[in-house]
């Protein structure tokens, strides 16, 4: 059986089409088609839009389902109209690929042999990056694109922007995604991650047309920016909710507590003082008086020094909703023996709000900033004790 009758098998038995989102690429969108078409029948062209030649070209071919509205709306409209169909289609796959000649069909045949050996993976085919046709502004972006989805999903990946992609469909089917541009990309390997979709990578062939004849409908300045202010939500969504919201899980899982302590405690060539001063740094910014810049600040700062930023994260959030008149209580009691005879006595029975702090608002913050030094110390001693004597174990072990 050849590669191309075994690739069409396999495409019925797993339930796979290939997709192809279209936007005035009329001079490769036929050689496209017809390529893919060698592999499979189940082939999905989503016409985003186009202005040139490529409505009488799709005509052309019958035995594909086209898609196509007007006007041009973006490569994230048009793949998220392509995945909804394949998937109300009864599509358990779309293996996207590009119709500027970029990507080739002979190509298609790694994804599901990836997918039939890791299930509802979404996986990204990984280009060569460093021949010499790659366009500099490609390989930077990419390098820009990799940097910070390891940043917000802590997955390390060869290629985040490469446009040849299986999907998983039902993982993304109950997801609903807000960006329509080239940013959906990026947008749905980050949450899709957060999901718990496993990302992977398969080698795949790229070409890249002499700058001449090359299409790119890439702005460089609008899409950038939107990328940018994309990644800027993410960051602040991963270290505000994901983080905490996954070592939570972690604490209470079971089967993941190892791995969390793993993951966040014992971070290969990241030493237990490192470690203990995240804990003490967070601390003391989570108690420090600045209330709704504690965690931006202290993530910044933490990324600035060199922390560990997760265990930053986990320390600052003490001070939680339920534990913030407690701290407020603390605060005030510990500033009074800095303000003598000025001080302003309070009772934890008396109601703790924002009008106590403004009639000890001196006491408050002097108050603040000592509790603040005085818990980072003792926590950051505690953590560093506890974590040289898990070390000790750990070497008496293997000694």
């Amino acid at each position: 059986m050849t590669i191309k009758a075994l690739f069409k098998k396999q495409a019925d038995i797993l339930g796979a089409c290939v997709l192809i989102p279209t936007y005035n690429n009329a001079h490769t969108l036929g050689q496209v088609i017809s390529d893919v078409l060698e592999y499979t029948d189940h082939v999905i062209v989503v016409d985003d839009g186009s202005t040139d030649d490529t409505k009488s070209i799709l005509q052309s071919f019958t035995q594909i389902k086209v898609i196509s509205y007007s006007p041009n709306k973006g490569k994230g409209w048009a793949l998220r109209q392509g995945l909804k169909y394949a998937t109300e289609s009864g599509y358990r796959y779309a293996v996207t690929i590009d119709s500027d000649g970029q990507h080739f069909a002979k190509d298609l045949p790694v994804f599901l042999d990836k997918i039939e050996a890791e299930p509802d993976a979404l996986l990204i085919g990984a280009r060569n990056m460093d021949q010499e046709s790659v366009p500099g502004k490609s390989s930077f972006g990419n390098r820009f694109s990799s940097f910070w989805f390891r940043v917000e999903t802590g997955i390390k990946g060869p290629d985040t922007q490469s446009g040849y992609r299986l999907y998983p469909l039902k993982p993304l089917g109950k997801m609903h995604f807000f960006t329509r541009k080239y940013e959906f990309e990026i947008e749905v390997l980050v949450r899709a991650a957060w999901k718990g979709v496993k990302i992977d990578w398969v080698p795949v062939s790229v070409y890249y047309a002499p700058k001449e004849e090359r299409v790119s409908h890439f702005r460089p300045f609008k899409d950038f920016f939107r990328i940018s202010v994309l990644n800027t939500v993410l960051v602040l969504i991963t270290f505000l909710y994901i983080k905490p919201r996954d070592f939570v899980k972690g604490i209470f899982d079971s089967q993941k507590r190892k791995q969390v302590w793993n993951d966040y405690f014992l971070v290969p060539g990241e030493s237990d003082e490192i470690k203990a001063m995240s804990i003490a740094f967070g601390v003391f910014m989570g108690i420090v008086p600045i209330w709704g810049f504690q965690l931006a600040v202290a993530i910044f700062l933490a990324i600035l020094f060199k922390l560990n930023k997760p265990l930053v994260i986990v320390a600052a959030n003490i001070s939680i909703p339920p534990m913030i008149p407690l701290i407020i209580f603390t605060s005030i009691k510990t500033g009074a023996l800095w303000m003598g005879k000025n001080a302003v006595d309070i009772s934890f029975t008396k109601s703790i709000s924002l009008l106590t702090i403004q009639q000890s608002l001196k006491q408050y913050i002097v108050g603040s900033v000592t509790l603040a030094v005085v818990a980072g110390v003792f926590f950051g001693v505690l953590s560093y004790a506890l974590l040289k004597i898990k070390t000790l174990k750990a070497s008496k072990q293997h000694g």
